[in-house]
């Protein structure tokens, strides 16, 4: 099966993306299962996993409540503030849910780096493994060090980093990024996300543009730890759901049908233990 690994829903009228302002305008609406449907079938995907974007326990709910009525939602990433006094319990409750497959901190809009290393956080940790659940890891090229030092901290975490971890792709930025990246893929079991690239990248984008951060990706993480998403509908800003699927496949063109099998969902079955 191939599995969009990372795509959200919201309703504006819920009032906690606190992010998304009418300046967005392409995504300043509602986006709903019935809007991502036809996609899909056109794509030939038969999975996704849906991924918070409002860091409220009331939008994970919600988000578990739209996979009870979504065959197609095998997973959902949702929110809980690790930070909280009761986040064990939280995340105990959310668990209960069969739906709910990992928690996304929203790192990349705090301003301490090191935040995901304070040791209020580990009994957060420790209650995400507790429950077989995985984290991802949505940081910045600067945060690379701390996460790296976390996975130390909890080398049995399974761990996804989204988005490639936002390389400075407009910028041509790589040295730094691609020496951390191939750190933590050297020394850690972390998965990475083929994900969020194209929102990375110059609005002119090409295809030249994004081949030497997703070779890099492929030469560190290789084809068994890569997982495909979209981040519908963020990629929308700079690109159509279609043509970063057509893309992918170009990226992807020097791999084996296992490979590419495995990056296009076997992956991400493995990394959230989705349900069928």
């Amino acid at each position: 099966m191939k599995i969009d690994a990372h795509h959200h829903f919201w309703a504006l009228a819920r009032g906690d993306y606190g992010w998304l302002t009418p300046d967005l305008a392409p995504i300043y609406r509602d986006f709903t299962p019935d809007d991502m449907a036809p996609l899909l079938e056109a794509a030939g995907i038969g999975g996704t996993v849906l991924v918070q974007a409002a860091p409220t326990v009331a939008e994970t709910e919600y988000m578990l409540s739209l996979a009870d009525q979504t065959p197609f939602v095998k997973g959902v990433v949702g929110w809980v503030d690790f930070e909280a006094a009761d986040a064990s319990r939280q995340i105990g409750a959310l668990a209960a849910h069969p739906a709910l497959v990992g928690l996304r901190p929203m790192i990349q809009d705090i301003a301490d780096p090191n935040w995901m290393l304070g040791t209020t956080l580990t009994p957060a940790f420790d209650a995400l493994q507790q429950h077989g659940l995985t984290f991802d890891a949505l940081t910045l090229p600067h945060h690379l060090g701390a996460l790296q030092q976390l996975l130390t901290l909890h080398p049995q975490m399974r761990v996804v980093i989204d988005h490639g971890s936002k390389p400075l792709i407009h910028a041509g930025e790589i040295a730094g990024w691609a020496d951390d990246m191939a750190a933590l893929a050297r020394d850690t079991g972390a998965w990475c996300k083929l994900s969020g690239l194209v929102t990375e990248a110059a609005q002119d984008w090409t295809i030249a543009d994004l081949r030497p951060y997703v070779d890099h990706l492929l030469e560190t993480f290789g084809p068994w730890r890569l997982i495909w998403g979209s981040d519908w509908p963020v990629c929308t800003l700079a690109s159509s759901y279609q043509r970063w699927l057509d893309t992918t496949d170009t990226l992807l063109s020097a791999l084996s049908d296992a490979e590419r099998n495995a990056v296009l969902g076997g992956n991400a079955a493995r990394a959230y233990n989705l349900r069928g």
